[in-house]
């Protein structure tokens, strides 16, 4: 019985973190999408916000998955 519930406990864990990095993919490809529209719109030669964006977005999920995956603090 103890068996099943870890295979239960590592089921979770996978689909938690598949989900952070689909969520992960999914953003850095909006990301720069939306910058090379935002390049394209403002007649910009080198390519500004296409590294911008993602960049943004790859520190903001790091800093969600940092938060979300640590343990929480214990108060006194």
């Amino acid at each position: 019985m103890n068996n099943s519930s870890e295979k239960k406990s590592d089921n979770s864990l996978l689909l938690k973190y598949a989900g952070f990095a689909t969520q992960f993919l999914i953003a850095i490809g909006l990301g720069v999408f939306i910058g090379l529209k935002t390049d394209k719109w403002l007649h910009v030669k080198t390519p500004v916000t296409t590294w911008v964006f993602p960049l943004l977005i790859i520190t903001i999920l790091i800093y969600k998955v940092i938060k979300d995956t640590s343990l929480p603090k214990k108060d006194k």
